[in-house]
């Protein structure tokens, strides 16, 4: 039995729900299916989202009370990494004649993250949520008859996040061997990790 026209499976992507709604479609596209653009959007806002909290995190390693200025920089470099890709996938859009919808920026949700362990967990699971996402968004562009979106997700967004997602669970290795924990008692180790850590300043 075919699935019925407009049920939509199961699936973790953002998607855009201003696209559905609006039909003020470009009229220069360029072959983008309409639910390759509307997952497009959605994911743009995702990465927007996660340069946001990855900028909060930073600043949370910029404070007096914990002040750990190399791990700072580490989450800084992170959040410019985001942005910058954020950009560039709402560039691909507009080059393919693809509209973005910008959405109101919600609070980071990270605001209890007081120490290393947690902000490295945090970042970690941004990474894995994005990586599951790039992967639907490229299948759904292959789904879809769109293979030029689909290389440009897989070689543009997804395989930096694997090279990151590596790079990360050695900071969390090391972390954990450090003694670092997940309130502020584990001082010493973040403050080795922070000195020592080489990974910190790539």
């Amino acid at each position: 039995m075919a699935e019925p026209a407009g049920k939509r499976l199961k699936s973790s992507l953002p998607l855009c729900t201003a696209h559905r709604s609006s039909a003020a479609a470009s009229g220069a596209r360029h072959n983008l299916p309409a639910a390759v653009e509307e997952a497009l959007c959605g994911v743009s806002s995702l990465l927007w989202d996660g340069a946001y909290r990855l900028q909060a995190l930073a600043s949370v390693f910029e404070r007096d009370d914990v002040a750990l200025p190399r791990v700072a920089s580490f989450f800084h470099q992170e959040a410019l990494k985001q942005q910058d890709e954020a950009e560039a996938m709402v560039g691909y859009l507009a080059e393919r004649g693809g509209a973005f919808c910008g959405k109101d920026i919600q609070k980071p949700g990270c605001e209890a993250v007081c120490a290393v362990l947690p902000a490295l967990e945090l970042l970690l699971l941004q990474l894995k949520e994005e990586v599951g996402v790039m992967v639907e968004l490229s299948q759904l562009a292959c789904e879809h008859g769109d293979p030029h979106a689909a290389h440009v997700v897989k070689s543009h967004f997804l395989r930096p996040r694997v090279d990151r997602l590596k790079l990360l669970g050695d900071l969390l290795t090391n972390a954990r061997r450090l003694g670092c924990t997940n309130d502020q008692t584990g001082g010493f180790g973040e403050y080795i990790l922070n000195e020592l850590q080489e990974e910190l300043s790539r």
